[in-house]
């Protein structure tokens, strides 16, 4: 689900949008995200996941937001920065399973993107290269792990533990996620 869905959803449920969240927040004085977490449950009958996205846009609404290429590049510093390249390769391959492919970061990984919904993810840590994948009625086999409780936005995961596991097999099952979206 693409943020902007999450929002959607939020404005149906309760008729605001961050920006009304943030001026009502504000004039009640709340500006930590426990207590405003707390507020928004209470308040606004919000689940867990959407107080903790409008908190945390209130949080930080001040903050301006890091170029794309700044946030990636952050995601693989220090010692995660043995995998650049490996994902730079692997975003190339992608981009050839069609027009359209985006990337999208966050604090702790990177969204491939078709059409703004979210079909794999790749998440760098010392020591592999965590690649999501959403494969729905896929069984789970071999390297093609299913993902558990790893990232609930992707069905399943493969770990690279060396840049040459990033094979046609890993780039057929990303072109095949790509293409369901």
């Amino acid at each position: 689900m693409t943020l902007q869905a999450y929002l959607d959803n939020i404005k149906a449920k309760t008729g605001k949008t961050p920006a009304d969240f943030l001026a009502l927040a504000g004039k009640k004085g709340l500006a930590k995200r426990g207590e405003l977490m707390a507020w928004l449950k209470a308040e606004y009958g919000l689940g867990h996941g959407h107080a903790n996205l409008i908190a945390g846009m209130i949080v930080h609404a001040e903050e301006p937001d890091p170029p794309p290429a700044e946030s990636i590049a952050a995601l693989f510093g220090g010692t995660k920065a043995r995998w650049r390249g490996t994902y730079d390769r692997l975003v190339v391959e992608v981009e050839k399973s069609g027009a359209g492919v985006k990337t999208s970061p966050t604090s702790s990984y990177i969204s491939l993107l078709h059409g703004g919904k979210k079909f794999a993810i790749v998440q760098p840590t010392s020591e592999r290269l965590d690649i999501g994948i959403k494969l729905k009625g896929v069984e789970p086999k071999g390297r093609l792990e299913a993902a558990g409780a790893w990232n609930s936005m992707v069905t399943h995961c493969v770990r690279i533990s060396d840049p040459k596991q990033v094979d046609q097999q890993v780039l057929d099952w990303l072109r095949e996620a790509f293409e369901k979206t």
